[in-house]
């Protein structure tokens, strides 16, 4: 088999793998108490206009206020001159807005006002009156084909535009025209409700992530879908009945004991996915850091010697971690900037060579992005969009211990600290006895390595020092009593 689809569900949360020729590739996560927004729809109230950064702060009913720059204003745009926003929008109006970037980190949703709404093939753009084609189909023959294939089965009075998308090359005619009527179906609908609602209100939800699976992961490669979970099996089955027609006899339903992510070996991936370091089979490895800028990649050649030169070790090495980044991107969905520190590399046909084989390696991801060459200090940039938070940030939170920082102050540090620390209160209080609260290990650094030191500063100040461990510190928390 090419490529299978793993589907588990619990009450809490819904999970998707998508394996190919046995090897997880991507994985999917959502939560219903934190389902993405993206493709949503909302009736908004512009709540502050910023004339000086040309963008908008508009209520969607969030706990932060929503993002929308006149760049993603459809009214401002084909102007020759763009139109200011402060010529579109008002505080308190009401506007019909999609979320085309999920919250991330401290930043609200992304708003557009040019909506659009997926289908299995086409996506449709109400506003628009233009057929688009999706790049990733580049024969202009092909192309030509595909939108007159679709202006035959829009009806006369079609007054909007759409965007053939590239399943829609293995689509029959009514299959096309099914998608249309399913898609104007929807658009009426968010037209009804929104005339008679009051901002901010949520007037459009996406589908969930199993549906979305049907519609937008499952392609003629998809020999198996597998659903551990009955209920969602037969919404599934009839989803698939009514929007994607030939999908619904691959959808078949896990019923075995042994947890369907356990037996595939998902759940062994999802903790790989999680750690900083990826080894290589060669025994070379990835060094993967994430932070709210950009993503580093570095690749290291580890225990790998090669076999005939080092330049060779270091070509077979970065050509093996070319393919293991692009998988990695697609399993973490690591988005926005991302650095790749291959190995370097004098040879230019190397580099190339490596290049060539990261855009083929890349070639399967569904998400948009950019690759540059190598630059003068031997790195990679790239861009991955980014429209929902990565797996890591999804399902793990900074330390509590290191606050996010990866590492923690020595105990010895923390005891010349503390050693400040009480020279300053002693000069500004006149207490009889001062009192150390400190992790276990920084209170056996001053009953061993650094006994002394404490010695020679009671001495110095003139009051005795006492010790007490609080077992809940870490090891850089400590406090200082006056008694």
């Amino acid at each position: 088999m090419s490529e299978e689809i793993l589907i588990n569900v619990t009450p809490q949360e819904t999970r998707v793998a998508v394996s190919y020729l046995g090897a997880v590739q991507e994985l999917h996560l959502e939560r219903a108490s934190l389902r993405g927004l993206v493709g949503n729809i909302f009736l908004g109230r512009v709540s502050r206009v910023l004339p000086g950064m040309q963008s908008a702060f508009i209520d969607i009913g969030l706990e932060r206020a929503a993002f929308l720059h006149v760049g993603d204003i459809w009214e401002a745009r084909g102007q020759e001159s763009q139109k200011p926003i402060e010529k579109i929008l008002h505080e308190g109006q009401s506007v019909l807005v999609q979320v085309i970037k999920d919250p991330i980190g401290t930043k609200g949703a992304r708003l557009s006002t040019q909506l659009s709404m997926a289908g299995r093939f086409l996506v449709y753009l109400p506003q628009e009156t233009r057929i688009g084609i999706s790049q990733k189909i580049e024969d202009e023959a092909e192309r030509e084909m595909l939108r007159d294939r679709l202006t035959r089965v829009l009806p006369q009075d079609e007054h909007g535009g759409f965007i053939i998308r590239t399943m829609a090359n293995a689509a029959e005619d009514m299959e096309l025209a099914a998608d249309v009527e399913y898609l104007h179906a929807i658009w009426d609908a968010i037209q009804a409700r929104g005339a008679g609602s009051e901002a901010p209100c949520l007037i459009y939800q996406e589908l969930d992530l199993a549906h979305r699976v049907l519609r937008d992961v499952v392609t003629s490669e998809t020999d198996r879908i597998l659903v551990d979970s009955r209920e969602t099996w037969q919404r599934l089955r009839a989803f698939a009945e009514e929007f994607t027609r030939g999908v619904a006899d691959r959808i078949s339903l896990y019923t075995a004991e042994r947890p369907l992510f356990e037996l595939y070996g998902v759940e062994e991936e999802i903790e790989r996915a999680l750690g900083r370091r990826v080894d290589l089979k060669s025994g070379g490895y990835l060094i993967i850091d994430q932070t709210e800028a950009l993503t580093t990649i570095d690749v290291n050649t580890g225990a790998f010697t090669g076999v005939r030169s080092f330049d060779d070790t270091i070509f077979k090495t970065n050509l093996e971690a070319a393919q293991a980044i692009a998988r990695q991107l697609r399993l973490r969905n690591l988005g926005g900037i991302i650095i790749l520190d291959f190995i370097d590399m004098e040879n230019a046909e190397h580099k190339q060579a490596v290049l060539s084989e990261l855009s083929k390696a890349l070639a399967r991801d569904r998400t948009r992005m950019t690759i540059n060459g190598f630059t003068s200090l031997g790195l990679v940039e790239m861009t991955r969009k980014r429209t929902r938070e990565s797996l890591s940030r999804v399902m793990c939170e900074p330390c509590p211990v290191c606050q996010g920082r990866g590492q923690l102050k020595t105990g010895q540090t923390v005891c010349y600290e503390i050693l400040r620390g009480l020279m300053r209160e002693a000069r500004q209080f006149d207490a009889r006895e001062f009192r150390i609260l400190a992790s276990q290990q920084v209170i056996d650094l001053f009953l061993d390595e650094e006994s002394q030191s404490l010695a020679q500063l009671s001495d110095f100040i003139g009051k005795p020092v006492s010790m007490q461990v609080e077992s809940l510190f870490s090891q850089e928390q400590y406090d200082i009593i006056l008694l």
